[in-house]
């Protein structure tokens, strides 16, 4: 028997399907009248050309739930995509829980920054990055992972894929082409270094850096990936204890307030869950004790998020009441569902 949750999710697949990218905001409101999700000017909806290298196609569109008991449902695609900077989430983790909170803290602030993802963020005072989600913070944390690239690269790939409860594949043609346009990212390694923030190897740290970005994940690994999150750092499927509660926590504290870039504020207000996006399209969400959620869709906004993957987000957010400072208690899943499209209010 399928559930309601797996129907709402088909509904609301098919409602975003049809809507025109990057005429979505005005499709939307014709295909979802109840709950009308309002566009924004800055859904551009382009498909980066470093996504055509693993096969991202305009109708590409997959969501996913994992609960922190195992149970994962999921609609549209499951189609493997590079992660990009999700990556970035996992790899503090990791080093927290490597060096600790203090040292790590040391190192790379907490603070967001209001700017594009592969901005300056360096302190001028303290000469940290302003937070590890941003490109430079992201950088700095991977030098942590370990004292040669192969330590650092090893360790991140055992994360991500403990987290994902299976082995993942490295995209070794999206991983070679963004070192050849690595430019940015080395310049900013070679800052960090020239600020006597960092004192590895530059050209090796963004290698492994760039290597972490090309794993490829489904919609569905990264359900379990942000599940792995919400249920204080163990894996819902396999039991393994990925990180200690407290790396856990101060991953989602980050993500909460840095992981959607120079559109956190927005999307706070808007969805209201710890969030990471990566700009090959995907999305992951977390309800602390409950669930994580993710989503996929190649076109990205001028933010370098996902414009659909957005727009479920504010949906489901909406429907199942799950913002964090609602002030109500989180509902079942599957009875919400339910009572929505008894009442006439799913998509």
């Amino acid at each position: 028997m399928t559930s309601a949750l797996t129907t709402y999710l088909d509904r609301l697949t098919l409602a975003l399907s049809t809507a025109t990218v990057p005429e979505i905001s005005e499709e939307i409101g014709a295909i979802l009248p109840d709950r009308g999700i309002s566009g924004s000017a800055e859904a551009v909806g382009d498909i980066p050309e470093l996504s055509y290298l693993s096969g991202a196609r305009d109708d590409h569109l997959g969501m996913a739930v994992c609960t922190i008991d195992g149970e994962i449902t999921s609609a549209g695609t499951d189609h493997a995509f590079p992660m990009q900077s999700i990556s970035k989430a996992f790899a503090y983790g990791a080093a927290i829980d490597l060096h600790g909170m203090d040292y790590v803290d040391s190192v790379v602030d907490e603070e967001p920054t209001g700017e594009e993802f592969n901005a300056l963020s360096l302190d001028p005072y303290s000469k940290k990055p302003k937070n590890p989600l941003v490109n430079i913070g992201a950088i700095r944390t991977h030098a942590m992972l370990g004292p040669t690239q192969v330590d650092r690269t090893r360790r991140l790939r055992e994360v991500l894929d403990a987290a994902a409860g299976r082995p993942l594949e490295l995209h070794e043609e999206t991983r070679d082409e963004e070192l050849t346009t690595a430019d940015r990212n080395l310049a900013l390694a070679y800052m960090l270094r020239a600020a006597g923030s960092m004192s590895e190897d530059a050209a090796e740290v963004v290698a492994g850096y760039v290597e972490g970005c090309a794993v490829l994940t489904t919609v569905t690994d990264l359900a379990v990936m942000a599940a792995t999150l919400a249920s204080g750092g163990t894996n819902p499927l396999t039991g393994e204890e990925v990180f200690s509660r407290v790396a856990a926590r101060q991953v989602l504290s980050v993500m909460l307030t840095c992981g959607m870039y120079d559109n956190a504020g927005d999307w706070v207000g808007d969805v209201g869950l710890p969030a990471k996006s990566g700009v090959g399209g995907g999305i992951i969400a977390a309800l602390p004790s409950r669930f994580g959620l993710a989503s996929y869709a190649p076109q990205l906004d001028l933010h370098g998020n996902s414009v659909r993957g957005t727009y479920f987000f504010e949906r489901l957010s909406q429907d199942f009441a799950l913002h964090m400072l609602d002030g109500v208690v989180p509902r079942d899943l599957e009875e919400c569902a339910r009572e929505l499209m008894e009442v006439g209010t799913h998509p």
